[in-house]
């Protein structure tokens, strides 16, 4: 793959995980969501929108570390990747998950745009994973999970 080919599907995938193109951002799904809400758990569902964004944030890093390094240490399913319900989320460890969500996501897209980093070889480590599938993993994962938090908000009537 050539350089200006690579760069290019770099940037796919970034505009990909950070704005999710054809359906709604995280960023978007989370703005504006009273307080209050955060932790409330609408009539027949298992979680709330805190819950949501906890997972994406664990799983997210999970991601990044699997993708930078082969001392990574696998988490065991599903008791590592969902937090418990709360009621109240008080402002500093909301906004503190968000930061570690961006964070961690401009850290994975450093590892996209890197160009020594390649796309398609498997890593030497794991089942046959790669840059550009745990690229797509993220964008598929946090979508889909993003879609939950903008349904909640509609049942919880707080959608824009």
């Amino acid at each position: 793959m050539e350089k200006h080919e690579r760069g290019k599907l770099a940037e796919e995938l970034t505009m990909l995980i950070e704005k999710g193109n054809a359906h709604v951002s995280f960023w978007d799904a989370i703005g504006g969501l009273p307080a209050q809400l955060r932790g409330a758990v609408p009539k027949n569902l298992p979680y709330s929108i805190w819950q949501l964004v906890e997972h994406l944030r664990i799983t997210q890093k999970d991601i990044l570390e699997f993708s930078e390094s082969e001392a990574y240490q696998e988490k065991e399913w599903p008791k590592d990747y969902w937090t418990p319900a709360l009621e109240q989320i008080d402002e500093e460890t909301w906004e503190n998950s968000l930061a570690e969500i961006r964070e961690d996501q401009q850290q994975f897209i450093a590892l996209l745009r890197n160009e020594e980093n390649d796309l398609f070889t498997p890593f030497s480590w794991g089942e046959g994973q790669s840059l550009l599938r745990e690229a797509m993993l993220i964008a598929d994962h946090n979508s889909y999970h993003t879609a939950e938090i903008v349904v909640i908000r509609r049942l919880l009537n707080a959608w824009k």
